[in-house]
Parts: C-alpha cells; structure tokens; sequence
C-alpha cells in the first residue's frame, strides 16, 4: 500500500483517485495497518497537509454517521463555531471545496466503516488526495484498491509478542527459554494481533509466571475470549478497547437470520475446514444458497474461502478461524433451541460423510464383477474425495463419544479403516480406531467393537507399538468368538498372526494364519482365504519351511489373480519373490519383484512401488552389482516418500549411501 501513496512525477499525469479499503475480521490489526503507514508516508513527506482521521465506530451500537463525522472533519481544518454551515448539504460542500483549493496533499483515513453510508459522502472531490478506509466488511460500493489482512503467519506472531514483551523489559527470556509454550500461545489466540496484544498485556503483568501458565489457563477454561478478556487492560495507545467478545457479537449481531444461523452450524461442522456440498447437508439448504450465505459470510470476513484445485465454487472449502468457532460453539451452547438446531445439522453432516464414506470405501474394496459403487467411477476419484475431507471425517468419528452420534461413528470409522492403511495415515488410523470403539461400546455393538480393536491393532503394528497390537487382535478375535462371527474371527485370527511374527512368536503365528485359512475356507471366502495364505508364506520363510512358503504365497497370488484383486495380488508377488530369493532361486524372484512393481504403479500402489524396488536392489547388491543396487535403492526412497513412509525411505537411502556410484 505505501509505495502507491507517493507522490507522482511533476511531469507525469495526476492519477485518479486512490483509495484503499482495508478489510478483515475485528482484532485483524486495520487500524495499525492505517496508522503505521500514515505514520511512514509522514516521515517521506508525502502529505505536507496533513492526516485526517475519524473513527466512524461503525461496529458500535451507534455507528458514527457521516453528518456526524463531516463535523469533526470541518473542525480539523480549521472550521468551526459561526463559521460552521448550518445544514448538511452545505457542509459536505465546505469540506469538499477546502479539500480542492488545498495543494499540499492531504492523506484521510475513514476508520472502522461498517456502511457505505458512512464514507460515501467523506470522499474528497479530487484526485489530489489519498484515502484510506478499514471495515470488516469488502464493499463493492467504490472501485478502490482491497487489501484483505489475513492472521498473522506463527513465526511473526511469535516474534510480535517476544516484541512487546522486550519492548518493556528487554532482560525477559520467557520467549527464548519457552519457545514451545510462546508457540502454542500464539495458536490459542488465533494468530489474530488483537488476542496476541492483549496476552502480551497479561504477559507482562505477570512477570514473574511462565509463558505455560497462561497457555494453562487458557487451555483449562476452553474458551481463549473468557480468559484474555478477563486481563486485557481495557485500552490500547489509540484509546480503543482491547477485549475480543464484543468484537465478534458485535460482527455476529449485525448479520441478517439466515447467515447468523449458518455460522452457528459452521462453528459445529468436524475439521478445520469443510466442503460447501458438506455444508449444504450441514444446513439443510440447497447448494445455490449456500453459496451465496458462505459468500456474504466471507465479504465480512466471518469465513474464508479455501480454493480448491478445479476452481469451481462448488468445490471450494470454506474456514473458519479458531476463535470465531469457539464464539460460536458458546452462542449455541448457552441456548437450549439452538443446542437442537445444533445437533440436528451434525446429524445430517454426520450421515452425509458416513454415505459417501461407504461409497469411497466400496470402490476402494471393489473388484471386477462387483456392483460400481455410487458417485465413484474410479478409484483414483475415491481416493481423491477421502483425500480432501480426511480431517473431517475423522473429527466426525469423535463425534461417537456422544450417545446420540455412537452408531452413524462405529459405521463412518469402519468406512476409513482402508483408506487411512492404503495412505499410511496411522496416527489417523488409531484416533479413528479408538474413537470407533468407544462408541461402539457406547452402542452396545459388539461386532463394532471387535472391528474396532482389529483395526487399532492393525495400526499399531505399523507404528512399532507391536506387543499392544497382539493385545488388540487377541480382543478382536475373543469378541468376535464371543459373537460367533466367523468371518471376523478369521480375520481377527489372520491379523494377530501377523503381530505374532513381528514379536518374534513365529510359531504361533503359523498356527494363527492356518487357522484363518480353514476359516475362511470353510465360509467359502476365496479373498479372505488369499490373505491367509499370503502372510502364512511369510510366516513359513521365517521358520525355515521355504518350499511350503513358496506353495503358500503361490497360492495366494492364483486366489488373488482369480479375484480381480490386483493391489494384493502384488503383494503375494512380492511376498513370492521373497520366499523364491531364499531358495536361491534368483531368476525367478526378479521375475515377481518385477511383476509386483508393474501391478503396483499401475494401481499408484507407491508404498508397494518402494517395497519391490528395494527388494530388487537387495538382490543386486547379493549378486555384486552395486550400481544397479545403489540406483534401484534411491528409486525405492523416492517411492517410499511419495508413499508417506519416511522411515522406509530413509533406510533405503542409508543403503544406497554405503555402495559405490
């Protein structure tokens, strides 16, 4: 914004007139904005007539009008008592033609405007001039030049607090000594200037108490308003009040029924950020409303839209910052209808995610001769749509720690059970899993819970915590015994073999596989049954019997083939390939490293793509061509990264390091 306050060139044309509207959400920092760069173009000598500034109070219950505000303009230039117009029109005229005959420039700034109607008639009658205004709304009133203000980036409101707090006493360390605590400080207000100034206020009072203490507090009361208001100091330098709730009623009062309602529901919505087709489930509206809703929201800087990568509107995400949700979960909660209202918009989003969940999941399971599942023609659509609501739908599944949510939650955290593996996404994968079996156990749903404990135990395996995935398998197959679900005790079984392995209980793991593998023949369930076979092979190499293990994974890999099942099928694959290898039976242990990493990249499989390349670099490193192993070795890192497997990728690379180029 300054460089374009500077004045032209003598001999270049006047340029129209210049106005900037800066906008954004109460406590975003405008009015420093407009200040500071007053202050900036003052020391340039830019304005050698001089800085008007009015604060036209436009969120206050009695917003200055313009009538009002002409006055004070008048009286600072010079205007007043018997000289002063006795009506309106003439002085709006008085102002305009003093504003003319002035040569020395002249910056107005028109503070805190929440109507056009209150600048409109303030705008000087030549180009001469600057002018500056800040209002949390974005008018299409005036062509002007917007500067939408967005929060603080957490390096900068980190460094703006360790400011304030050196400002005055340039001996306090609290910021160098508590970097995590000043961090998580900065988050709780939101990265919003105005919450981080008056915690640097409270801050400073309490010299002698630690950064964690008010991060405690503030974590404690749930609410970051309830606290930082009850210290903020009331006032700033400029005189205006440093509190943060009446900042947001007063945004939240000024709207109209219907985009007051929608941002109570978005306070209520799972994750960080939702999808406008959710929010249309989540308010019970029609898309073309809902959009415009969201759109005024947003001119108002109440939500932010987040575009997404087609660029349609419908596909834009909307955000709302931290602590206008928290305002608005306390706007819900403290009335007993809008706690309805509330809970029946969770419902219906719950039930929209826990839809397209199932149909996401259905495609990401489907295999040829099956039904395609509804909406998702691809695979890669599935996963693209999972992708994008991840955060929500596993906030969701949090849901089913309340009775009334228990049911749809068990469903939804079964839904992403192969999505959250498929990515490697395992943190998620144990929150969703917990939370599943709670509200399962919540519901009374004895075969949810035994789902739930599989799952966890199946992720737990895969972050190393592999003695409490035996604990978890071992419950999921004593509840699904206890509820005769055959084929869930099958795959309780089969997956508790393999945390058996891992543990080193290599024997009872074989035993484990096997008998998954009768119960799953015996149900008839060809799938479940290639499974068991498959990590019976890897059981088998592991206690030496590597001809049973070759048959083993053999057969696993004719079931898959058979099924139209072409990520496992790659899987057994490789899993061949290893048992071949230990044979020494070299040349055919290539050919299905080989295969396994063609089914892989043509599945987008990139954790499977990593594990072939690396098992084919094992072997040319065994046959004494380094090149082609140290090659092949920081493929499969590249792979393993794209997989989400740094841990994998790292040793891959270790590998490649230590072998000649």
């Amino acid at each position: 914004m300054l460089p374009h306050l500077a004045p032209a060139d003598d001999d270049a044309p006047a340029p129209p007139l210049l106005i900037f509207a800066v906008t954004g959400m109460g406590g975003i920092g405008k009015t420093a904005l407009a200040v500071e760069t007053a202050h900036r173009a003052r020391v340039e000598g830019w304005f050698p007539g001089g800085t008007l500034f009015v604060d036209l109070r436009g969120y206050d219950d009695v917003p200055v009008t313009a009538d009002q505000a002409v006055l004070a303009l008048l009286d600072a230039l010079g205007v007043r008592n018997q000289d002063l117009p006795t009506t309106a029109e003439r002085r709006y005229d008085t102002y305009r033609t003093l504003l003319t005959e002035r040569r020395e420039r002249m910056l107005l700034i028109l503070d805190n405007a929440s109507d056009p109607s209150q600048y409109l008639p303030l705008l000087p009658g030549t180009d001469h001039h600057r002018v500056i205004i800040t209002s949390r709304d974005r008018s299409d009133a005036l062509p002007a030049r917007l500067i939408d203000l967005e929060t603080l980036t957490p390096d900068d409101s980190a460094a703006l607090l360790t400011r304030a707090l050196h400002d005055t006493d340039e001996r306090d360390d609290r910021p160098a000594r508590e970097a995590g605590a000043l961090g998580e400080l900065a988050l709780l207000c939101g990265h919003l200037p105005l919450a981080l100034q008056i915690a640097a206020g409270m801050l400073r009072r309490r010299r002698h108490r630690g950064i964690a203490s008010l991060v405690a507090e503030i974590r404690s009361a749930g609410d970051p308003t309830a606290v930082l208001d009850q210290g903020s100091p009331g006032t700033d330098l400029y005189g205006r009040s440093l509190v943060l709730r009446p900042v947001l009623e007063t945004s939240y009062r000024r709207l109209p029924p219907e985009q007051a309602r929608l941002l109570r529901l978005l306070a209520l919505a799972p994750g960080t950020e939702i999808a406008t087709e959710a929010i249309c489930a989540l308010a019970d509206l029609e898309e073309p409303v809902t959009l415009r809703l969201l759109e005024d929201l947003a001119a108002v800087h109440l939500v932010t839209p987040v575009p997404c990568v087609d660029g349609t509107a419908a596909a834009v995400r909307w955000r709302l910052h931290d602590l206008v949700r928290v305002f608005g979960v306390g706007v819900v909660v403290g009335d007993v209808g809008l706690r309805e209202e509330g809970e029946g918009a969770r419902e219906r989003v719950l039930e929209w995610y826990l839809r397209w969940a199932d149909a996401a999941d259905d495609r990401l399971r489907w295999l040829p001769g099956r039904e395609v599942p509804e909406r998702f023609r691809e695979r890669g659509e599935a996963l693209a749509w999972l992708d994008g609501e991840r955060a929500g739908l596993v906030a969701a599944v949090e849901w089913g720690r309340e009775e009334r949510f228990a049911p749809a939650a068990v469903l939804l955290a079964q839904c992403l059970a192969e999505y959250l593996e498929w990515r490697r996404y395992f943190d998620d994968s144990i929150a969703v899993a917990e939370a599943g079996r709670e509200a399962a156990w919540r519901a009374g749903d004895q075969r949810g819970e035994a789902s739930a404990w599989n799952n966890l135990g199946l992720a737990l395996r895969e972050v190393g915590r592999v003695e409490e995935a035996v604990q978890a398998h071992t419950r999921a197959r004593d509840l699904y015994q206890a509820a005769e679900e055959r084929p869930g005790e099958a795959t309780a079984w089969n997956n508790l073999g393999l945390a058996l392995r891992e543990v080193g209980r290599v024997e009872e793991a074989v035993q484990a596989h096997t008998r998954a593998r009768d119960l799953h023949q015996a149900a008839g369930d060809r799938p479940g049954e290639a499974t068991a076979w498959n990590n019976l092979g890897l059981a088998l190499r592991e206690v030496g019997r590597v001809e049973e293990a070759v048959q083993a994974d053999t057969r696993a890999r004719d079931l898959f083939q058979a099924a139209g099942d072409r990520p496992r099928e790659a899987t057994a694959w490789n899993n061949l390939g290893l048992a071949l290898e230990e044979a020494g039976r070299a040349v055919e242990a290539v050919e299905a490293y080989g295969t396994s990493l063609a089914i892989c990249r043509e599945c987008e499989d990139w954790y499977g793509v990593g594990r072939a390349l690396y098992n084919l670099a094992d072997l040319h490193e065994t046959a004494d061509r380094p090149a082609q192993a140290r090659t092949t070795y920081l493929e499969a890192a590249d792979a393993y990264t794209r997989a989400n497997a740094p841990t994998d990728a790292a040793e891959a690379r270790t590998r490649a390091t230590g072998l000649p180029q």
